[in-house]
């Protein structure tokens, strides 16, 4: 586990470095499908420690090592599809050996290569040998960044962790090599340029068009089709440049409470009737209904009275402190028939002795940008 932690570690710095040193544009992942390509590297393997205690437990096994070794190779792969290759390749290798009764041994392997974003990180998995005097498969998984130096041509860098099925033995190696795609077409990138030509002089047709329509306003709607000028920028308009509206709702209450027996409109409640004479202001065609309400003690007879002079008196504070039109006003006093709190406490009567007035408008508010 260590190792394959410092295989990753590796990789990621080395793949860092070579990005921050280079600059160049890759080719697109579809220029890719369909294309070999071949390839050189140079290989570095550090060997499960348990090889050179191989069975039996004789430093003069014929195939006991001593750990780590290096060597090169050359490779051979096909681009499938945007995301996938399959390679194959073979590496040479000088390990440090305990017996010198065998040759270099060399690692052969195939594997897939999966690309998740389409462009330089791959991940990699299959199977391979290590052939020292008897060759072993071997389980391999890595991964490894490619960096492009042209259409064509690009580095590479990579780790890979083998896992032997039949010794259970663990080798890591890494790699850093270059291949060469061939094969397609080569005029492709000509065609690509020649593409992009066509929509350059497009667009620039369109802007010339967009340029000569006149839109002074600037809704987005020609003079010529505008029949609400001057819109303000910040309001979305219609087909015919002019503003969209919603409906609002607004709804404005007016509560007043009275001493007991009395019809005279405290000071304190001046400011909540100027709000609702600014709403019947903005609204001219509103009118309002003033509803008098007496507390439950006394006579209905006087209750009756007592509630319709309270309307009364908004009605004129309305129409003498804040100029609403008469004729927009109406009054009625209901007494003791609608009680906020039926009982006959202190509290109750001082709650009920009121009035109160309602109004709900439908404003029109500008639809914004």
């Amino acid at each position: 586990m260590n190792k394959l932690l410092s295989l990753k570690t590796a990789l990621l710095t080395s793949s860092f470095l070579i990005t921050s040193a280079f600059a160049s544009e890759q080719p697109l992942a579809e220029d890719l499908v369909g294309k070999f390509y071949g390839g050189a590297h140079l290989i570095y393997i550090d060997t499960d420690y348990d090889r050179a205690l191989s069975e039996p437990l004789d430093a003069s096994a014929p195939y006991s090592t001593k750990g780590h070794g290096t060597g090169f190779g050359a490779e051979l792969g096909y681009r499938f599809t945007e995301s996938l290759e399959a390679r194959v390749s073979l590496s040479q290798i000088n390990i440090d050996k305990n017996n010198s009764s065998y040759d270099k041994p060399y690692i052969s392997d195939f594997s897939a290569l999966y690309f998740p974003d389409q462009k330089n990180f791959y991940l990699l998995a299959g199977v391979g040998y290590l052939d020292t005097v008897q060759h072993k498969e071997s389980i391999n998984l890595g991964a490894g960044y490619r960096y492009y130096l042209s259409e064509r041509s690009a580095i590479y860098l990579e780790a890979k962790a083998h896992y032997e099925i039949q010794d259970h033995y663990q080798d890591t190696t890494t790699r850093v090599g270059f291949i060469y795609f061939f094969g397609g077409d080569d005029k492709t990138m000509p065609v690509r340029k020649k593409e992009a030509s066509i929509i350059e002089e497009t667009e620039l047709a369109n802007t010339e068009v967009v340029a000569a329509v006149i839109d002074d306003d600037n809704d987005g709607v020609s003079n010529e089709n505008d029949n609400c000028a001057n819109t303000p920028a910040t309001h979305k308009v219609d087909v015919n440049g002019c503003t969209l509206f919603s409906n609002e709702k607004n709804r404005v209450k007016l509560l007043v409470n009275f001493d007991n027996n009395k019809a005279i409109v405290k000071s304190e409640f001046l400011p909540e009737i100027e709000k609702m004479a600014d709403v019947l202001k903005t609204y001219p065609d509103v009118s309002l209904v003033i509803e008098g309400h007496s507390s439950k003690a006394g006579t209905d007879a006087y209750n009756k009275v007592i509630s319709q002079k309270r309307a009364d008196a908004i009605v004129n504070v309305l129409v003498n402190e804040f100029g609403i039109s008469s004729s927009r006003l109406s009054s009625v006093g209901y007494g003791s028939e609608r009680l906020l709190d039926q009982s006959n406490s202190r509290a109750a009567s001082a709650l009920n002795r009121r009035i109160e007035a309602k109004v709900e408008v439908t404003k029109k508010v500008a639809i914004s940008r």
